[in-house]
């Protein structure tokens, strides 16, 4: 495939997600909104500390089937044929369902534990209870959207998830404004029940012919998967963990508020900034792996995506960076004006983070399991102390200032290992854009600090021009953008 094409499926399954996610990002603010007018700053805390602890469950029991497979079903499916992958498909999903009867289990076994654990009493424990059923929900889900995501029928993926969204917030709403804080934990587990439905409705939409998976099979395909699985799921665990243990501290130091405030900001940079990664990712995992065994071929492949991530980053942070005393009013309230800082700082660490990200799925991708754990261990010791620190001696601005320097480290230190272990390098045309972005936010960045509201908003309304300007010109260079605007176009017209 040439250079050309390849940047313009890459812009093609972006615009297709970032389309969707638009959507889901405006049913996420909704939602939020909702929540900071009922509930406040300390219901939304609560929230956070109940998701975190079961996401902590999930990341436990879910065993990493989630992205293993995806990498196991990318590899076998040939020339879209889908008989060649019936087998590891009805293996997954019946990993997934045992893998979600056992977080549940687990769950209301230790929901007492849990409770003192997070909230330090036992007030929580029905709580616990009544959302064990929802870690049954997202894996039996799971199931559905891997093989949607491996086979990259993504269409049907942004619908699952679009319409899955959608619904969950329209019953939501009305809990919310009846019952307030009681209506968490219905709330939730609405949310994963609406996701589980239409991930059914769509996944079935792909006629995979049902085989009858014999013990041996299931043993030895199932090893493959939870080999790497194991690995991605201390990963995941240990992200889990620095930011469960990070907020028990805040909650302990100062108090469950604080600890909403640090959800909002990390809601902010994470879901809506962040968001970008977690569409990008949706193609890009899958056309990693089934190229993984092509040194030159990853090498291409991991370039174009930074490239493309970099450049779509960086007028969104000029943006944020403009807006964002608007956007956090208008997101949450103006009493959350206090994580602007916070803010600010965080999402200067995007432009490492959009190349780290790139990097990072070579290690997952290869299977290099070992060295994946590696790193996710020393990146989540330094993730939590950093932001200890920094939450120690400036706050919630504190935060922020850590994010930042922590993505500068993950960067790095990735790029050294990929280099020694994999020869993988980037080219010095690579740096020259780079660094033309990070010049360009850094720039912007400073001129928050100008007194004059007239002069600060002109200059920076500015470089919000230049960012746009420049991306598309770069774009540009590297492929026909206009007619990759009437295909795309085209082709979402008949997305929904």
């Amino acid at each position: 495939m040439s250079n050309s094409k390849s940047y313009e499926q890459i812009l093609k399954a972006t615009s297709l997600f970032g389309g969707v996610q638009f959507f889901t990002i405006l049913i996420s603010v909704i939602r939020t909104k909702f929540i900071a007018v009922f509930i406040g700053a300390a219901g939304m805390g609560l929230i956070s500390l109940l998701n975190s602890t079961i996401n902590i469950i999930g990341g436990i029991s879910g065993l990493g089937v989630e992205t293993s497979a995806i990498k196991n079903i990318s590899e076998k499916y040939k020339d879209e044929d889908l008989k060649s992958i019936s087998r590891i498909v009805a293996i997954v999903k019946k990993m997934t369902l045992f893998t979600g009867i056992f977080g549940t289990i687990l769950t209301i076994i230790f929901s007492k534990w849990l409770s003192i654990m997070t909230f330090g009493n036992t007030d929580q424990m029905y709580s616990f209870i009544f959302l064990s059923i929802t870690l049954l929900f997202k894996q039996v889900t799971s199931g559905q959207l891997i093989v949607l995501q491996a086979i990259r029928k993504m269409r049907f993926l942004a619908k699952a998830n679009l319409y899955g969204n959608l619904f969950g917030l329209l019953f939501s709403i009305p809990l919310y404004i009846y019952f307030k804080i009681d209506a968490i934990v219905p709330t939730i587990i609405i949310s994963f029940l609406s996701a589980l439905l239409f991930s059914f409705y769509f996944s079935n939409k792909i006629k995979i012919e049902k085989e009858k998976v014999e013990k041996i099979h299931f043993i030895g395909e199932g090893k493959i998967i939870i080999k790497l699985g194991l690995m991605l799921t201390i990963s995941g665990l240990l992200t889990l963990l620095s930011s469960y243990l990070i907020q028990i501290y805040i909650s302990n130091v100062s108090d469950v508020e604080q600890v909403g405030f640090y959800n909002a900001g990390f809601t902010l940079l994470n879901s809506y900034v962040g968001i970008i990664f977690t569409v990008m990712s949706t193609d890009y995992f899958p056309r990693l792996a089934a190229i993984n065994k092509d040194t030159e071929k990853i090498k291409q492949s991991v370039t174009q995506q930074s490239l493309i991530s970099i450049l779509i980053i960086t007028p969104i942070i000029v943006l944020f960076l403009t807006f964002v005393p608007l956007i956090i009013k208008l997101i949450y309230t103006s009493k959350f004006t206090i994580i602007i800082p916070m803010v600010c700082f965080g999402i200067l660490g995007m432009l490492f983070r959009a190349v780290s990200w790139s990097i990072g799925y070579i290690l997952i991708a290869k299977g290099d399991s070992k060295m994946f754990v590696r790193t996710s261990i020393l990146f989540n010791i330094v993730s939590l102390v950093m932001n200890i620190f920094g939450y120690y001696f400036y706050g919630l601005k504190g935060l922020g200032i850590s994010f930042l320097i922590y993505y500068g480290f993950h960067f790095l230190i990735l790029k050294i290992i990929t280099k020694k272990r994999y020869g993988f390098y980037f080219d010095k045309s690579f740096y020259i854009i780079y660094m033309s972005c990070f010049l360009i936010c850094i720039v912007s960045f400073l001129l928050r600090y100008i007194e004059l509201p007239v002069v600060k908003y002109s200059l920076m309304g500015l470089m919000c021009l230049l960012s746009i300007i420049f991306v598309l010109y770069q774009i540009n260079k590297e492929m026909n953008l206009k007619n990759v605007f009437i295909s795309i176009f085209r082709n979402n017209d008949n997305t929904f």
